[in-house]
């Protein structure tokens, strides 16, 4: 796999990093960045950020393995997020996690053979109000049920 920057992605990285005073505070959108191309922050994707920025390796990984947003494996190209805290968990969080996973026979960080749907349960979403809630991908769904989220899923190409 090339895991090199275009110039064009080397100019918006430039643009983050004019809005910190050092290119180490640009580092988490960076990463971001990265796992939107690549699909997950391999070894040699990290290798590269850390190039780019001239960062040591071992910070750029610090901060990846750090936060659970930045995925140190392949994920399916749909991942869902269901959260289990206690407003979501007390709303039926916790069922509707236990239902998708034996539905698509996967676990937490786990992805489908096809690589289309993985899932992972998530402690906080801060949406208590609107719980149980889930995520696929950026979007958010709120007051969600199993049979809501067996559409939303159905529905995803």
């Amino acid at each position: 796999m090339n895991n090199t920057f275009t110039s064009e992605e080397l100019q918006k990285i430039d643009q983050i990093k004019s809005r910190y005073p050092e290119a180490k505070a640009a580092i988490m959108p960076v990463l971001w960045m990265a796992q939107a191309k690549w699909g997950w922050l391999s070894e040699d994707v990290m290798r590269t950020v850390a190039t780019t920025l001239d960062l040591p390796l071992a910070h750029v990984k610090g901060v990846a393995t750090f936060y659970t947003m930045y995925f140190k494996k392949p994920m399916g190209k749909h991942h869902v997020q269901v959260c289990t805290n206690v407003s979501c968990m007390l709303r039926g969080g916790d069922t509707i996690f236990s239902q998708v996973k034996a539905r698509y026979g996967i676990g937490h960080n786990e992805c489908t053979a096809d690589g289309r749907i993985s899932l992972e349960e998530v402690e906080c979403m801060g949406a208590c109000g609107g719980a149980p809630m889930i995520a696929i991908n950026e979007d958010y769904y709120e007051n969600v049920s199993f049979d809501e989220v067996e559409r939303l899923i159905a529905s995803l190409p």
